[in-house]
């Protein structure tokens, strides 16, 4: 579809972005709903193994999304499905975090900007399936759950059986809401539990290696990444602070002393200039930044915001920086989308160098900081950097039957992967629609995005009662 010469801003983007969602839903609904994922290319639906026997993961990442957008007969018929056919009496191994964030987090999220009740049980139901994942010696979960057993293990390449920094450190927001939805103090306890353990722990250089034992509460290897396996740990720090109305000032001050540690010793610099963060493995830097990471720069942009004086501006260029970086990694390459990770070694700068980096799966990351550094700069490139963005997925990325990724961003006719990911729905179409809406759409006064990209109400939960002192 050509795109070229639209207007970078406004009404028409708005409208663009509407209609992008609305194939993307329409589509799924007509060959794959009930099922997690589309498959645009075969005209089917996909289950995969990660929800444990839960259906129609699109349809919940979905939801807040149209209702944002005003797709009011679209939005029916995906609350239809979640009244009449979403079925939580399932037997199978599903990630903890995975039904966390888009599950839990799609209906909290629907909840709270429509009220309706069946959104609230099915999000309180959902989450007492997931505590048995507690039952360690330590109260670290384990990172996979039989939704109907409650029997929990680790993940199989995870070593020694540890559990995942990103995995175990990204339900704090949820959980803090299920204690005030249900009244019950339980799932709040959990993750102040997790608080606790993650404060007692050495950290080496002061940074937090992704791999813990939920048996001993001990690191199980020196490897820290903002990207895969770390980066939503972070961000739930800051945000389980500004969620609090600032009130927890715990996350606030792990959040401050993490970002110092990761200035210090993981931020650089390649030799063409560009501002990037790199992965540490016991000390040796790998040079490189996965796309995972690209959430940093609003990240970053996001605490900026709430400090003073030269952390201030420090962190507001850091973040610039490291969104242009992210920036480049896209217009580097022949599809303007960018790589599953880039690297800094001579003579690849923000690029690919590897085939098994070289894909894009319809991710949001980037796309994410554009919106944060808009909201809080208003510079017009961040408007312009998120309609490249458009007019790549509607050239590389939309095919007869919805929207598919790619397998090579350097491929000027790239291969589709068949995949049309929940996340595509839940995030990349709702931030690139936040992006060209009025500022007090989901205002970040009012509202945190989980990781997920679902909004939650600032200031709502009772933080004295989610187990602070």
């Amino acid at each position: 579809m050509e795109t070229q010469g639209l207007p970078t801003r406004g009404l028409p983007d708005l409208l663009w972005l509407l209609g992008m969602m609305k194939f993307a839903w329409d589509n799924y609904k007509q060959y794959a709903l009930g099922k997690n994922e589309l498959r645009p290319l075969t005209k089917n639906g996909h289950i995969g193994n990660m929800f444990g026997g839960l259906r129609g993961a699109t349809v919940i990442d979905a939801l807040d999304t149209l209702y944002i957008m005003e797709l009011e007969e679209e939005f029916q018929e995906a609350k239809q499905w979640v009244e009449k056919s979403f079925d939580l009496n399932v037997n199978g191994e599903a990630s903890l975090f995975e039904v966390n964030i888009r599950y839990i987090g799609g209906l909290l999220a629907t909840y709270y900007l429509t009220g309706e009740e069946v959104f609230k049980s099915k999000a309180l139901e959902l989450g007492e399936k997931l505590l048995p994942a507690f039952n360690t010696p330590t109260g670290i979960p384990r990172g996979v759950i039989n939704l109907g057993s409650g029997m929990s293990w680790s993940w199989g390449w995870a070593s020694a059986g540890s559990s995942i920094l990103a995995e175990f450190g990204t339900l704090h927001l949820e959980f803090l809401h299920l204690s005030e939805l249900s009244g019950n103090p339980v799932f709040a306890e959990k993750v102040m539990n997790i608080r606790r353990v993650l404060s007692r722990v050495e950290k080496p250089q002061g940074l937090y290696p992704n791999f813990l034992s939920p048996v001993t509460g001990s690191w199980v290897q020196h490897h820290v990444s903002i990207g895969g396996l770390g980066d939503s740990f972070y961000e739930y720090l800051l945000k389980s602070w500004l969620m609090s109305d600032k009130k927890d000032s715990e996350a606030k001050k792990m959040y401050d002393d993490a970002l110092e540690a990761i200035e210090k010793h993981l931020v650089k610099k390649s030799a063409g200039g560009l501002t990037y963060i790199a992965e540490w493995r016991g000390g040796i830097l790998d040079h490189k930044m996965g796309h995972l990471a690209c959430f940093s720069g609003g990240m970053i942009a996001l605490g900026a915001e709430h400090s003073a004086g030269d952390r201030r501006q420090r962190h507001m260029e850091l973040a610039a920086e490291i969104t242009s970086t992210c920036h480049e990694s896209y217009a580097r390459s022949d599809t303007k989308l960018g790589p599953e990770a880039f690297r800094f070694d001579a003579g690849s700068e923000a690029t690919a160098t590897r085939l098994s980096e070289r894909y894009y799966i319809l991710r949001p990351e980037v796309v994410e900081s554009y919106m944060y550094l808009w909201r809080l700069t208003h510079h017009p490139k961040y408007r312009h950097w998120g309609w490249e963005v458009v007019q790549a997925l509607e050239k590389h990325c939309r095919v007869e039957a919805g929207f598919s990724g790619i397998r090579d961003v350097y491929s000027s006719t790239p291969i589709h992967d068949n995949m049309q990911q929940s996340f595509f729905l839940a995030e990349t179409l709702k931030y690139l629609y936040l992006l060209f809406c009025e500022d007090d759409v989901l205002s970040l006064e009012d509202w945190v995005f989980n990781t997920e990209a679902h909004p939650l109400p600032i200031n709502h939960t009772d933080f004295k009662a989610a187990g602070q002192p």
